[in-house]
């Protein structure tokens, strides 16, 4: 399981500041790595919160010299359209950003311009990924979640990146607020304040 150092200037307490790099993603970051394959020098790429969609975004933005627009579903459609045919003017790859793939879109020259870009997506993290993503969060905050986490942890985590981070970040304030090392108790009491009550215990 590798991880993509991320050209940063600003980092959260809570942000890795680097992408893991699993079965989810790999294949959106091998075409992000190509922007000259892309039809019409523009690609999409879709994923779930928190999936690191941004963060590749300017990743690709530096190794491949293009234009990204991040949350491309909530800008005016005129303004993407124009910006589409900036791109195609200049001869610059042009990576588009959306939390949906496809998002309803009312112009139709700019729905078909879209429609001809190549579609990218960053899935459900496998087993494997999920616990590099744990380790990667719990890192970034310097927390050591103690022998036994992942064991634990990963067969009652969801598949969300999203909850993942949540999870760690709940274990992370209970450490703090009982001023004791995240054991069992703690992870239990994290994955229910996140992902509910009924959560499966350890005999």
């Amino acid at each position: 399981m590798g991880q993509i150092a991320l050209p940063l200037t600003v980092r959260r307490a809570d942000d890795p500041g680097r992408i893991v790099v699993g079965n989810a993603n790999r294949a959106a970051i091998d075409a992000l790595s190509d922007p000259s394959a892309w039809p019409f020098g523009t690609a999409i790429l879709a994923g779930p919160p928190r999936s690191g969609k941004s963060l590749l975004a300017r990743w690709a933005a530096v190794q491949g010299d293009l234009a990204a627009i991040d949350g491309a579903d909530a800008v005016d459609e005129t303004d993407l359209f124009h910006r589409w045919n900036r791109a195609q003017e200049s001869g610059r790859p042009l990576l588009i950003v959306t939390d949906r793939d496809p998002w309803e879109i009312a112009l139709p020259d700019l729905r078909s311009r879209l429609g001809a870009a190549w579609h990218l997506e960053i899935g459900v993290p496998d087993d494997e990924m999920v616990g590099a993503l744990i380790e990667a969060h719990a890192e970034a905050r310097g927390l050591a979640l103690g022998d036994g986490a992942l064991t634990y942890l990963l067969p009652r985590l969801e598949r969300s990146f999203a909850g993942i981070e949540n999870v760690v970040a709940a274990i992370d304030r209970l450490s703090l607020e009982r001023k004791v090392p995240p054991t069992l108790s703690v992870w239990r009491d994290a994955l229910e304040a996140v992902q509910g009550a009924e959560q499966p215990r350890l005999l």
